[in-house]
């Protein structure tokens, strides 16, 4: 019977490891796992760039109805807040003096007219006796003098009837233009000047209507350098303009630029662009507070990357996560001008087919390993 001891369990199973470690030549552990993120490929396309300005609406025509002739005021021929046509009456003033004057300035004129013809007929008779000398010149001449004046005296009084006639005419006050009329500051029974400075009533044109927007003089400077380098390809000129309301919603009716002001208002540093709008609806009404979006040009070779794939640190530096062709993230540095929707749009740092992660960017950091997916549009 053999004496010797058996090795205890622990010793062997010691010994067993360390033959099948050696036997394994040493192999090293697994190096970290791929993340996964999704990106987006850049593409260049056609982007057409546009500026939201905030602006004022006005009337396309202002008339303020103001008495021509003094007088008290019989009759108002309008609803205060209609439509009124251009030469609706609207204001009827006493006019019985002015009735006066124009029927004195008629039968002056008629007067005139008796006289013309009777100095007519003293000439004609003068001519005829003068052939034979049955009167001498003296009276032919003053014949024919005579017939003058009358002629004159006939035009003097036409002109005091057409004087008369307007002054009457304007004692009955009719809209200059068509479109909406206020409310009257005069009622029946006020007496009212000529030329006064308070004006009876105001109409106002609002079919089609004036949007006027201010825009920064520094703005205006950057957009003619793009397009004289030829980064836009379209002048503000060519392009309507959208309307957008209080409410957020866009007006049915796009508009269009008809002016721009040569001149920079020194204390805000701002110039007017005016836009015409139709507004068949009179929905948009003088002084409203909307905003203008023009646009401003067309980007041939546009860059647009997602908000989520661009970052800022604390001293504003902005920069992007980029997939190299290794699946290595490279951290790039990129510039960015303005949003255009939910997508930046990139001036410099990126280029078409650079791959941005936009999902995941908190797992990785540069030099991470990634398990790429490509965003659904």
């Amino acid at each position: 019977m053999s004496g010797r001891t058996p090795f205890p369990a622990a010793v062997v199973s010691v010994v067993a490891t360390a033959l099948l470690g050696a036997c394994g030549g040493g192999a090293t552990p697994h190096g970290p796992a791929a993340q996964p993120v999704t990106v987006v490929t850049l593409k260049a396309a056609p982007v057409t760039l546009t500026r939201e300005l905030p602006a004022r609406t006005n009337a396309y025509l202002i008339a303020e109805v103001r008495p021509q002739v003094s007088g008290i005021v019989q009759k108002r021929l309008f609803t205060e807040g209609g439509v009124v046509e251009a030469g609706q009456p609207l204001y009827q003033i006493d006019d019985s003096s002015y009735q006066a004057e124009y029927a004195s300035a008629r039968a002056s004129l008629a007067r005139a007219e008796a006289t013309l013809n009777s100095a007519r007929l003293n000439a004609a008779r003068s001519a005829e006796l003068a052939k034979v000398d049955a009167v001498s010149q003296q009276d032919s001449e003053n014949a024919t003098a005579a017939l003058l004046q009358a002629e004159a005296d006939v035009k003097l009084a036409q002109a005091s009837v057409r004087s008369s006639g307007i002054v009457l005419d304007y004692a009955r006050i009719v809209s200059p233009i068509s479109g909406r009329i206020g409310k009257s500051s005069v009622t029946q029974g006020a007496l009212v000047t000529a030329n006064q400075a308070d004006a009876l009533a105001t109409v106002q044109q609002l079919d089609p209507i004036y949007v006027d927007a201010t825009a920064s003089s520094t703005e205006l400077l950057a957009l003619r350098r793009e397009l004289a380098a030829g980064t836009l390809t379209s002048a503000v000129r060519s392009v309507p303009v959208a309307i957008v309301l209080e409410d957020g919603s866009t007006y049915a009716h796009g508009g269009k630029l008809t002016f721009a002001d040569v001149t920079v208002d020194p204390t805000t540093g701002t110039f007017l662009l005016r836009v015409l709008v139709p507004n068949p609806d009179h929905l948009l009404m003088p002084g409203m507070y909307v905003r203008a979006v023009f646009s401003i040009g067309t980007r041939e070779n546009a860059i647009l990357v997602p908000q989520q794939g661009i970052a800022r640190d604390p001293k504003g530096k902005t920069t992007a996560l980029v997939v190299g062709a290794d699946n290595k993230v490279v951290l790039r540095e990129v510039q960015v001008s303005r949003t255009i929707g939910s997508q930046w749009l990139i001036e410099g740092g990126l280029a078409a087919g650079d791959r941005v992660i936009v999902q995941g960017v908190q797992k990785v950091r540069a030099g991470s390993l990634v398990q790429v997916t490509e965003a659904q549009d």
